[in-house]
């Protein structure tokens, strides 16, 4: 693809880096943001600017967030009492859509996933133990998607906090086996929460 402006061949290069986006869409939206009022271009710029050096990640359950403990945690409404372990942020998001849970987060950071290097310290594991370790939390709900790194992920967790005499559950299996949570329907997505099963009783140990 030949470009008579080098600014405009960097600014398609750094668009088309995002997921999803190849060459032709990013020249695409390039171009379209070239055709708008330059407050909205240079706005869009800040917004993008602001939030990845100003955004931080909550001390309590590693949400995204504005402050230092997220609206969720800080929300005297929320069930303390109950944690729902989530992969990332996606995953709350989708769950606070369906208004089906009211306790609080546990945002991983990922899965176990040994192909990839990714292993339980690359992950914001030991922050969950500590906290079930407290006795601040009287049941650990898993919700993460449907895989084989997704169910190690939560074998691994349950046989860490397996002596703390907690309940653990895992969202009943409306979403299909291999499913992404983020793509899951709301409705099939808030029954699944509502009808969680217990943990040990979707394992073979």
């Amino acid at each position: 693809m030949e470009f008579s402006s080098k600014l405009l061949e960097r600014a398609v290069n750094e668009m088309s880096q995002l997921p999803g986006i190849g060459k032709r869409t990013a020249l695409r939206l390039v171009l379209h943001m070239l055709r708008q009022p330059k407050e909205q271009t240079i706005g869009l710029a800040e917004a993008l600017q602001n939030m990845r050096h100003e955004v931080k990640f909550c001390k309590s359950c590693h949400n995204i967030s504005d402050v230092a403990l997220c609206e969720i945690c800080s929300n005297p409404n929320r069930n303390e009492e109950v944690v729902c372990v989530v992969e990332d942020i996606r995953d709350v998001m989708a769950i606070e859509n369906t208004s089906s849970f009211k306790g609080l987060y546990h945002v991983l950071g990922g899965k176990i996933s040994p192909m990839d290097g990714i292993g339980p310290h690359d992950l914001n594991i030991e922050s969950l133990v500590t906290k079930v370790s407290k006795g601040e939390v009287k049941e650990l709900i898993f919700a993460l998607s449907s895989t084989m790194e997704g169910d190690t992920t939560n074998f691994y967790i349950f046989k860490r906090i397996q002596d703390f005499g907690i309940i653990t559950s895992t969202i009943a299996r409306g979403i299909s086996v291999g499913d992404e949570l983020e793509y899951a329907d709301e409705i099939t997505l808030g029954r699944s929460i509502v009808n969680r099963i217990p943990f040990e009783s979707s394992i073979k140990i």
